[in-house]
């Protein structure tokens, strides 16, 4: 996992806990997540529909959905693209083994699990699994 895909699991959980709009410096600030990176993965999150923007003087961020049905893979994945264990199983990959590699199996396989262990988990509060 990229430092980029932990801040915005930092993120998505941060905002999880929060009741209404939140500015950028707030974020920033409650992560550690210097303001730089911090706008620059939060245009991602919005672009990934995980997070909606609002612009003006009430302004910010929040959740587009309940964190309930928001999962771990899902804010990995709008950072980082498709989550796969091994480069060669992206389709824009130079990779001409993938018929005669012993290990292509192996890896798709492995990357199908973590796939469906992150889609596994939400950020849902504990209140809210009650």
């Amino acid at each position: 996992m990229t430092l980029e895909a932990d801040y915005a699991v930092r993120f998505v959980d941060f905002l999880a806990s929060c009741k209404e709009k939140t500015g950028a410096h707030t974020i920033s600030e409650q992560t550690q997540v210097p303001l730089r990176f911090t706008l620059k993965i939060l245009r991602k999150l919005v672009d990934g529909g995980i997070v909606q923007s609002y612009k003006g003087a009430r302004g910010g961020y929040q959740l587009s959905r309940s964190p309930g049905k928001i999962t771990l893979r899902e804010v990995i994945e709008a950072v980082e693209g498709p989550y796969v264990i091994n480069r060669c199983q992206k389709d824009d990959s130079p990779c001409g083994y993938a018929e005669s590699c012993r290990f292509h199996r192996v890896y798709h396989k492995i990357s199908q699990m973590v796939r469906d262990e992150l889609d596994a988990y939400t950020f849902a509060l504990p209140e809210e699994k009650i």
